[in-house]
């Protein structure tokens, strides 16, 4: 059965056809314009411009995979329907013929029928993965820049929710989000929970003692309610009790988790790295903005937690000597989920093209991320060559090959709108 979206899509490929057509009634037909596809109510396609037997219409086109659907959906006597200038259908079952009609049943090569199928029914994750070699560089190389853009577009959209909610505080609005970073997916809503109780404006009232601002933190995370054998967290812990009578804190509800996780990645560690992240910068999200060079950005997030953790994971339990530094990969995904996108979104609200296209040349700047997804890329022979292509091929994936969007993608266009002549 013929799908709506491949019927869509069978009447845009209609255009690239460039010999003319012929509709029912034996007039010969050119497609000048396809239209739009229009997402609200109406005809499927607006604006169309089309010419029949030598004379130009202009109007809006509505699409049945049976021609008798017209008169089922009641087009007849909707006004919204008016103004089309002609119907395209997969088949023709009758109905009245009142505005001219284009059967596409005969007209479509059965090979992209066949392949579409194909794609539909396959079981592997990249549906179209033995045609990749014969998609032209620059169609990739277009199509990534957009899937770029959209998913950088697509991570702003958490963070103008959060825009909304702080009245346009955007070092507000970014504390959330690197805190909410800064818990890995493990423990990112405790985090993010954690940081909105615990408003930038306190915190800033501590900038210059570390040790009070990782009381606050970990207090807030609910690892200080216990007793300890150790000095330090015991100094924690009444630091905490005494900003917490004050402020009229409460732990967070949500509990932090540590198992299946390596050690450099546990709350205690990242909370006190974020306390050090903290201590360093004021108005972080303003510098981020400064900065001209991604080098001035990973110097800022060159950081380490205090003292204690060089010989601790968790409290009371003495471990090997390690500077707990921000490794390389916590400061990628720092840099690629949440100061990148905060930029790009930064210039995208404000229409400074200068933020838009800083956060995307750092981007190139960036060694690709290393994940299951993108060995699967790997696999069929499409390589991330920086974070740019893998953050691009993440959106390929996720949003068009697991939801077997290939109508949508241009990579499956490029390939249905090849010939048949052309070895497929």
């Amino acid at each position: 059965m013929i799908s709506e979206r491949l019927l869509q899509f069978l009447w845009q490929m209609q255009y690239y056809n460039r010999e003319a057509l012929c509709i029912e009634s034996g007039e010969p037909l050119q497609i000048i314009q396809p239209g739009f596809i229009n997402s609200n109510q109406g005809p499927d396609f607006l604006n169309a411009r089309i010419k029949i037997d030598g004379t130009e219409w202009v109007g809006h086109v509505e699409l049945h995979t049976r021609s008798s659907l017209w008169e089922a959906h009641g087009h007849e006597e909707d006004s919204n329907y008016q103004n089309v200038i002609l119907h395209v259908v997969w088949e023709h079952d009758g109905g009245l013929a009142t505005i001219p009609l284009l059967i596409l049943e005969n007209r479509v090569p059965k090979w992209i029928l066949h392949r579409y199928e194909e794609w539909m029914s396959t079981r592997h994750s990249i549906p179209c993965h033995s045609f990749l070699n014969d998609v032209a560089h620059l169609v990739w190389t277009s199509w990534k820049d957009r899937l770029l853009v959209e998913r950088l577009l697509r991570k702003s959209s958490l963070l103008c929710i959060w825009l909304e909610e702080t009245r346009g505080n955007w070092e507000e609005a970014f504390w959330w989000l690197i805190a909410r970073n800064f818990g890995i997916k493990v423990n990112e809503e405790a985090f993010e929970e954690l940081a909105r109780t615990l408003p930038l404006n306190t915190l800033t009232r501590h900038k210059s003692q570390l040790l009070q601002l990782e009381a606050i933190l970990l207090g807030q995370g609910g690892l200080l309610e216990k007793k300890f054998l150790e000095t330090y967290p015991n100094h924690l812990q009444r630091e905490y009790r005494f900003y917490q009578a004050k402020y009229g804190l409460q732990p967070i509800r949500q509990s932090l988790h540590f198992l299946r996780m390596r050690p450099g990645n546990f709350p205690t560690i990242r909370l006190a790295q974020l306390a050090a992240l903290i201590h360093r910068s004021t108005h972080l999200f303003s510098k981020i903005k400064e900065a001209e060079q991604l080098g001035d950005v990973k110097a800022m997030l060159e950081l380490e937690a205090s003292q204690y953790w060089q010989r601790h994971y968790v409290f009371d339990d003495l471990a090997e000597y390690k500077i707990k530094k921000l490794g390389k990969e916590m400061v990628s995904n720092l840099l690629i989920n949440s100061i990148i996108p905060s930029l790009f979104t930064y210039g995208h609200l404000h229409h400074e093209e200068q933020f838009m296209r800083r956060a995307i040349d750092w981007l190139r700047l960036l060694e690709p991320e290393h994940n299951a997804t993108l060995k699967i890329w790997d696999s069929v022979k499409v390589e991330a060559e920086n974070a740019f292509d893998s953050q691009a091929l993440l959106e390929l994936k996720v949003h068009y090959c697991d939801k077997k969007r290939c109508l949508d993608c241009a990579i499956g266009n490029s390939h249905f709108k090849r010939t048949p002549n052309s070895g497929f």
